[in-house]
């Protein structure tokens, strides 16, 4: 199975990770996992000043020191892992890459906002789980 992972860094990446490590029933190193970070974008009033190759490199060099820390647990856990560091509005970035890699289930981790913050503030996984075609697993 492929399995997408989609990660920001934050505790709940860690707990996310650590719950599909703990559930080698449901996952484990069989499987092919694509990790996903999506770094905010640079404004286009501001990107505009920038050449293409600086920011390329920035958000390359934001996504990896995201990346580092998986890379190592992964390692860990024997995973089979590809890296894909993505730009843009993260619900609509990791809902494409679950579609375009062929990803069998989605796996994200919540923050937990209640239904009122996720309307004021916004919520990745809802956003995700409004657009993809693809299974969802939200980790609490």
């Amino acid at each position: 199975m492929k399995i997408l992972l989609a990660i920001d860094g934050s505790l709940v990446t860690k707990r996310m990770l650590s719950y599909v490590a703990a559930h080698d029933e449901l996952f484990g190193p069989s499987h092919d996992y694509t990790v996903v970070n999506v770094v905010a974008p640079v404004p286009g009033y501001a990107a505009r000043f920038l050449d293409k190759k600086i920011l390329d490199d920035y958000y390359r060099e934001e996504a990896e020191q995201v990346f580092k820390p998986v890379r190592s647990f992964a390692d860990m856990q024997h995973w089979k892992l590809r890296l894909i560091p993505l730009h843009g509005h993260a619900a609509e970035a990791i809902a494409a890459a679950a579609e375009n890699e062929h990803c069998d289930l989605v796996v994200m981790g919540t923050h937990g906002h209640s239904s009122l913050g996720n309307v004021v503030l916004g919520s990745v996984a809802t956003g995700v789980l409004a657009r993809s075609k693809k299974p969802v697993l939200l980790i609490p």
